[in-house]
Formats: structure tokens, sequence, C-alpha cells
């Protein structure tokens, strides 16, 4: 059967692609041991299932406005007043299936073919696809390790054109967990500033996941001057150990979010009524088991870091946030093992999964082949497992080590 030009166009996702091949093991009885895993490994707080136990029993399960239920889009104005100072208003709000789901309808209301949209690399798996399906071209912004993996004023002078459309931030960052502080926020704002075509997306979703106290910010909050060209895109999956429940939000202009809420009715139509009801409780309930579990991904990445100092050849910035690390492990590559060569980060993906077990997401799939990602989302016994496989592993690539 002859397929579309537009899927052709589209990458399997490479997360998806990993932990399938964890599954696969698994249920051949082999323990795999996966870094690959992108959600917290927490339930999901007991106070929000419990009211969508409560939404089934109010009979609150019929369809909703596409946009999203009322009393769910003034939980979100209030806490992006409480924790971004902005105020919006309910029009300037769409609830959708999923943070993913925010960006989808955000790109294809807003992008045309010919459209340039900037991407920082390395980068979120599904940027660059969701902008081709868009008819869009992504324009990758190499960032340099050295530089925390960080773009600078410079780099995004140089990458904007007459044809660039959009500009995606992502802080803190999957894969890297960089995390953009207010004043780089601001030297980036004053290049954006000369370039009144440029929209902003800053993609939030893991921005209460910062450790070392540090303070959240986004373009709009730091540059007032360009709230009304950002967009905000949220939701409950990573902070609230909520990813399967599907609840994501964006917030700017609000003709772009009317359009943005046309595409979605032709499609979901509104999210879960449930699932909605489920996220007022999220952001309406209390916040400590969130705190806590920042606490927890604190201790654990301060174990991984100090695992990763002791791999010969590996290097790593700290991540200010988020749950992953994106170590530098091409000092393996171009090692042979078992009739292969380590040429890249998927090979040495596809060895540690058949060597040790252990899955790891290729940094290709993030626009940097040299890094691998990997995920502490894991309990601290699996980490050491985890660490002690890669260790193991790697030593048999030693030699190759310079």
């Amino acid at each position: 059967m002859k397929l579309s030009q537009r899927v052709s166009q589209v990458k399997p996702s490479a997360t998806l692609a990993i932990n399938a091949k964890a599954r696969l093991l698994r249920s051949q009885g082999v323990r795999v041991i996966s870094f690959g895993v992108g959600e917290p490994d927490f339930d999901t707080p007991h106070h929000i299932g419990q009211m969508a136990v409560q939404a089934v029993l109010r009979g609150q399960t019929r369809y909703t406005p596409v946009q999203g239920i009322p009393e769910l889009k003034e939980a979100i104005l209030r806490t992006v007043e409480t924790d971004y100072g902005l105020a919006y208003e309910p029009d300037d709000v769409l609830v959708s299936c999923g943070g993913k789901h925010c960006l989808y309808n955000l790109f294809q209301a807003v992008l045309d073919p010919g459209d340039a949209v900037i991407i920082p690399s390395p980068y979120w798996v599904s940027y660059p696809d969701m902008v081709r399906l868009a008819g869009a071209e992504p324009v990758f912004v190499p960032c340099a390790e050295a530089r925390g993996f960080k773009m600078t004023p410079e780099d995004l002078r140089r990458a904007i054109t007459a044809r660039t459309r959009m500009l995606i931030l992502n802080s803190p960052s999957n894969p890297t967990g960089t995390h953009y502080r207010p004043e780089e926020l601001r030297a980036l704002a004053e290049v954006l500033l000369e370039h009144d075509h440029v929209i902003i997306v800053s993609d939030d979703i893991y921005y209460r996941i910062l450790f070392d106290d540090l303070s959240w910010a986004n373009m709009a909050m730091v540059e007032p001057r360009l709230k009304d060209r950002t967009f905000i895109v949220n939701g409950v999956s990573k902070t609230y150990a909520m990813t399967g429940w599907r609840i994501g939000y964006l917030l700017g202009d609000r003709d772009v979010i009317k359009a943005a809420g046309k595409i979605q009715s032709q499609s979901t139509s509104n999210p879960s009524s449930v699932a909605q009801w489920a996220a007022v409780a999220a952001l309406k309930g209390e916040q400590e088991t969130c705190q806590k579990m920042v606490r927890v991904f604190a201790e654990r990445r301060a174990y991984v870091m100090d695992r990763l100092a002791r791999l010969p050849g590996v290097s790593c910035p700290m991540p200010d946030g988020a749950f992953y690390v994106f170590p530098n492990v091409s000092a393996y590559y171009g090692a042979k093992v078992g009739g292969r060569t380590i040429d890249g980060s998927s090979a040495l993906a596809d060895y540690l999964m058949e060597e040790v077990h252990l899955a790891v997401v290729p940094g290709e799939a993030f626009g940097e082949d040299r890094c691998i990602r990997l995920s502490f989302a894991l309990s601290m016994d699996e980490l050491r497992e985890g660490f002690d496989r890669l260790e193991r592993a790697l030593q048999k690539l030693a030699p190759k080590v310079t």
C-alpha cells in the first residue's frame, strides 16, 4: 500500500524503540535495566487518583469543551500566575492530550511550507518531525558541551533569517538537563527583539524539577516585550508523575490558541474528561509530593555524576534539572568487540543492550551522536546495578580510550 510523503519523513521514536527492545527481552525472562525511561518512577499521588475516581462516580465522563473544562483552565491560570508571575485569560489557554499534543497543534496552526524553525541541538527527539509534519524546516543550532549545551546570543543571531518563523527553547532540557539562567535568557531576548517575525515556544514541561535552589525563568518572564509572541507549553506529566494521564496545556496569543483548538477539534476533540479532573487536583492540591520527588532526583543525580566521573574517557556537564544525564562517550568509538565496530551512539546502545542488557538512548536521536542519554528515574538499586553493568561493558572497550 502506498503511504503518504508526509509519513515517510517521520522517524520512529528512539526512546520508544529502546523501550520496545527492553520489553521483548523481559518477555523472554531477561532482567533488563533501562536507563531509557523518560518518566518519573513514582506513582501518581493518591489525592489525584481519588479525584479521578470521584469524577467517574459523579458521571463526569462525557464530552467537555474542546479547549478544556473551565475548572482546569482556572487552575492553570492560577498556577501560571503564581509560578511565572504572568497573567492570562481563559481564552488564552488550550488543554490538550499531553504537552506533545500542544506542540503539534501549535505547529500546525502557525507553520507553513518554507518556514524555518530554530532548534538548539541537542534537542528532544520529537521536535524535528513535528516541524516537518507542519511543512516547515528544522534548523539545528549545535550547542557545545563546553558551554553546557546552551545556545549563545551569537549562535541565535547567525541562525535567524527572513524565513525564520519560530525558536524552540526547552529548559530544563531533555536530554541534557540544561537550564537557562535569567541573565542568559535576557541576552537571547535582546537578539529576538531585533526580529519581530520570530515567535518563541517555551517548552517548560520540566520546570519544577530543578536542583541547587535554581530559580525558574522563561523568556516571557524575563522580557515582557516578548510575552505576546511567546507560547508556553507545560503539563502535569513530569511534575506529578502523570505521564499516562495525557494532559498538557498551551498558553499564548488567543487567536493562535483558538486556531490550535480548531485543529484539535478535528483530531482528538477534548482531552479525557476524567484526566482533566485529575489535573485540577494536581494543580490545586498539596505540592509536597512533587517537592519530595525532586529531592529524591537530586540524590540520584549526585550518585550518577559520581559514577560517570569514574568512567575513563567519559565527560558530562552537571544537569540543572529534569532527570537525565547526557554523557559524551565518543572516546569508546572505533573499538571492536564480538565482530562489531562501535562506530557511534546507536552501535554502542546495541552493544550495551546485547552485552549487559542495559538500555540507553543513542545521542544520535537527539542530534549529538557523541553522547548517550541516561535517565535516573530509577531506584537506587537499579542505578547501582545499571552502572555496574555499564562499567563492565565499557571495560571491554577501554583499550580504545585515549
